[in-house]
């Protein structure tokens, strides 16, 4: 059996330093070798690519003089000119509904009943008394003047048919308290009774409103006070008729300020033929104040807002070298520093910065930069409303 000789222990082991470096210098290695196929790569991804930036597609406008009249918003409610809830004064027991809940009526006309059996009787038993007061004045009258009867007498009998006069007018009075008449043209309400209820003196019976015209009352600070003044056209818009403007005119503006508010009261009146304007409805109110200024406008979507400044960017012809060697002209993206002044809708005045002739970005700015190449597309532009209306959705 063959025995191996045991090592030299005195034998110098490998260094843990040299195999350390040995690995580093081979990751580095794989490392250095990826990052050339990397960049050779791109390389050929570059050189494929064209060159030049890309064209970007946006809409433009013509910055245009515009006249624009200064106004004053606040938040109105509509106000019938006549409108009343309609009670009986006296008590009874409703025997007529005689109009129709939601129809229109003329002044004087009959709406509802009540159980006038008693007054009725009593007013014939006082008319009566009256006939014979009165037969018996004429009788007096002829006895004074052939001296068969004193003055006394005769002065008896005229205040007797008096009387009985006065209680005839009560009577009739009483029972014209049975009838709940309207007291001015309008429509009717809902009728919160029916035949056979006992009504109390007080109780609301029926809404009456006069519809046309109507009123709209709204607040404005007092530093408006002296812009305001009668005559001074409103324009209104309510969500309940998107899309639609109503018009009309100042017609009292109160003459106290609100102490708690220190608003002003003003209220306003328009035409409403069809009714469609109904008391308690809330509104947009737009009053027109002072002469009409000329503003360059643009669309609010040409202006980007920075910290240093407003800026819009133009859209500039530029001379560019074709690939035949021919020049054709381009558009190119320019910015510029505006002033911006008033807005009204979806426009904005320019105070200062543009010219009037000027063809201006509208959308698509925040992805540009000076020189950028620019593609007009004009299919969809943003909105220039300058009295833009909620849309049914």
């Amino acid at each position: 059996m063959d025995f191996q000789p045991a090592p030299d222990m005195n034998e110098p082991a490998p260094s843990i330093g040299k195999r350390m470096t040995v690995m580093v210098l081979a990751i580095l290695g794989l490392v250095a070798v990826i990052a050339l196929i990397w960049i050779s790569a791109i390389s050929v991804r570059m050189k494929g690519m064209p060159k030049g930036e890309p064209p970007q597609t946006v809409t433009t406008a013509i910055a245009a003089y515009d006249l624009w009249q200064p106004d004053l918003s606040a938040i109105g409610t509509l106000r019938a000119v006549k409108g009343a809830d309609l009670a009986f004064e006296v008590p009874g027991v409703v025997t007529r509904i005689a109009a129709a809940p939601g129809g229109d009526v003329k002044a004087g006309r009959l709406l509802v009943q009540l159980n006038d059996s008693v007054e009725a009787a009593q007013l014939s038993q006082l008319r009566a008394a009256l006939a014979l007061a009165k037969v018996n004045l004429t009788r007096a009258k002829e006895q004074l003047a052939i001296h068969t009867i004193s003055q006394g007498d005769y002065d008896a009998a005229a205040a007797d048919f008096n009387v009985k006069q006065a209680a005839v007018q009560q009577a009739s009075a009483v029972l014209a308290k049975k009838r709940l008449v309207a007291p001015f043209p309008g429509r009717v309400g809902i009728i919160s009774t029916s035949p056979g209820a006992y009504l109390n003196s007080g109780v609301p019976v029926v809404s009456l409103q006069e519809l046309d015209p109507i009123y709209v009352d709204f607040y404005l600070p007092q530093r408006d006070a002296a812009t305001l003044g009668r005559g001074q056209k409103v324009d209104l818009a309510l969500d309940a008729f998107p899309g639609q403007r109503f018009s009309g005119r100042v017609t009292t503006i109160n003459p106290q300020v609100d102490g708690s508010t220190r608003n002003i009261q003003v209220e306003a009146t328009l035409r409403n033929p069809a009714h469609r304007l109904l008391p308690g409805m809330f509104a947009s109110v737009r009053l027109e104040v002072g002469a009409k200024q000329k503003y360059l406008t643009l669309p609010q979507t040409a202006i980007t807002y920075n910290p240093y400044g407003a800026t819009v960017f133009l859209a500039k012809k530029v001379q560019v070298a074709g690939a035949n060697g021919m020049n054709h002209t381009s558009l190119v993206a320019e910015q510029t520093f505006v002033t911006t002044g008033p807005t009204r809708g979806d426009q904005v005045a320019i105070l200062k910065g543009l010219e009037p002739g000027a063809l201006v970005v509208t959308s698509g700015g925040l992805k540009l930069k000076n020189g950028t190449p620019l593609l007009v597309d004009n299919s969809h532009l943003p909105s220039d409303d300058p009295h833009p209306a909620p849309q049914e959705q």
